[in-house]
């Protein structure tokens, strides 16, 4: 054999090693398509929610590849998406261990100034959620209740009372956001508030949009509000300062002073811009989801007249037992079960968020399948919602799901679940039944388009807003 011919030779068997070593080693990763350059699957995925029906993307894939969890690309990134209880568990329990919080870049983009978006640490948001859960303690929120009631009382009577059909999903994106506003911020200034409003809709639908940056698009409108409220908030928070220097609202319990107060404060204009960004944060977190739960629980409040019957029934009682202008208290709210369990089975339906994302911090094994370091990870409510493994008949509205031990253990997750639980859950319960209470006792509710359609965005949207017909109580 002649040298050149032991090269070929020589070279050949290397490459047979290395490719056999490859494969040999290669991780077994979960089954899935990766779609489109770029794009991945993103168009299909919002496409889905688009026609009403986002569970098909999960079904789909579930009955293709395997029931515990496929791989597909969204936002440009390999996504690795958990299904099912056991899914749910494993990464709710995972937190810390296998994986960490993680955000599409795109709401990044439009939370955060540019100029902080380098600085973002894990170790920064634990100490935003670790003073969100200070502020959000049941020993806080129950100096809430009466706000909430007053607020609702008089919302019902200027934007619902004066007219026989309403919208209700612009007004009670409107109410959440000016108790927020009020609750976290301190202001009551509707003027304020509604500026703050008119930036934030255009944030909302682009927070989960294909990141396209040109005008028209959702994402460069939501670009475009998100820099508008930013600019607002570190104006009001450079006169925050100033007040508290003056010894004026060092006793001020809101969350925006609080967070003045208590922050690491270094006097520069990027301690400034990541307190905005924050703020900016708790408001999206407390306001999109709790709107789009209201609006859900009316539609079914107003489909479902039994349903209806009994929650105002209970809600009766507790008005009878109060004063004229006696507001609402704790005591009032944990009385409300029947009303919270209608309240859970709407969002089991029509659920506020579709999940949340992870990153795989080390290499880990589930249900056999390898997923790497540096992967996303996402859970995802339409694995279980509306399995009927979970919930037999799952398109029916049974309220009776939620009594005694109520749904297993990880199948019902609106909020989440493990150590990254929702911390806003217990204020969006109370801001919840507290409207409940004031909607049935004083209307009653008749849907003006009886089969009006929800689609995702990605929360519930009722196409037309939902429109209702209002006939006030005697």
């Amino acid at each position: 054999m002649d040298f050149y011919a032991t090269c070929i030779l020589g070279l050949s068997l290397s490459l047979l090693f290395f490719v056999f070593r490859k494969k040999r080693f290669a991780p077994n990763l979960p089954p899935g398509r990766k779609g489109w350059p770029v794009l991945g699957e993103t168009l299909r995925f919002m496409a889905a929610g688009k026609s009403g029906c986002p569970q098909n993307f999960v079904n789909d894939r579930t009955a293709r590849h395997s029931p515990d969890v496929f791989r597909t690309n969204l936002y440009g990134e390999d996504m690795t998406v958990f299904c099912g209880a056991s899914g749910n568990k494993f990464l709710f329990s995972g937190e810390g261990k296998y994986v960490t919080s993680w955000w599409p870049n795109s709401i990044k983009k439009i939370t955060h100034f540019p100029e902080n978006l380098g600085r973002l640490s894990n170790t920064d948001a634990k100490k935003r959620r670790s003073f969100l859960l200070e502020f959000l303690k049941p020993e806080e929120l129950q100096r809430y209740i009466p706000v909430m009631d007053s607020m609702t009382r008089d919302h019902l009577a200027t934007d619902w009372s004066p007219n026989k059909e309403v919208r209700v999903f612009p007004l009670s994106k409107r109410y959440t956001f000016a108790l927020a506003c009020s609750l976290f911020m301190n202001i009551r200034d509707p003027e304020i508030a509604s500026k703050f409003a008119s930036s934030f809709a255009r944030v909302t639908p682009g927070l989960i949009a294909v990141p396209i940056n040109i005008p028209g698009t959702p994402f460069n409108r939501a670009m475009e509000g998100g820099k508008a409220m930013r600019q607002e908030l570190l104006n009001i928070i450079r006169q925050r300062k100033m007040e508290i220097s003056e010894g004026k609202g060092a006793s001020a319990r809101d969350l925006f002073t609080r967070a003045l107060l208590e922050g690491d404060d270094d006097g520069t204009i990027l301690y400034e811009m990541d307190a905005s960004s924050k703020i900016l944060g708790f408001l999206i977190a407390s306001h999109e989801t709790t709107s789009t739960s209201i609006t859900a629980i009316v539609n079914y409040l107003a489909q479902y007249p039994h349903i209806y019957d009994r929650v105002r029934q209970e809600q009766m009682e507790i008005a009878k037992s109060k004063g004229p202008t006696e507001l609402l208290n704790w005591d009032d709210v944990q009385k409300m079960k029947y009303s919270w369990d209608v309240a859970c089975e709407s969002m089991r339906l029509l659920p506020p968020a579709p999940g949340a994302y992870r990153e795989a911090t080390k290499d880990f094994t589930f249900a056999s399948y390898t997923i790497p370091k540096g992967w996303k990870t996402f859970w995802t409510v339409h694995s279980t919602h509306k399995n009927p493994k979970y919930f037999p008949d799952p398109e029916k509205f049974d309220p009776s799901r939620f009594e005694g031990n109520g749904p297993a253990p990880f199948t019902f997750v609106p909020f989440g679940g493990g150590p990254r639980m929702c911390p806003g859950k217990e204020y969006a319960r109370l801001e919840i039944l507290v409207f409940m209470h004031n909607l049935v006792t004083k209307f009653k509710l008749e849907k003006a388009i009886p089969d009006e359609k929800f689609i995702y965005n990605p929360s519930p949207v009722p196409v037309e807003g939902l429109r209702l017909r209002l006939q006030p109580h005697n």
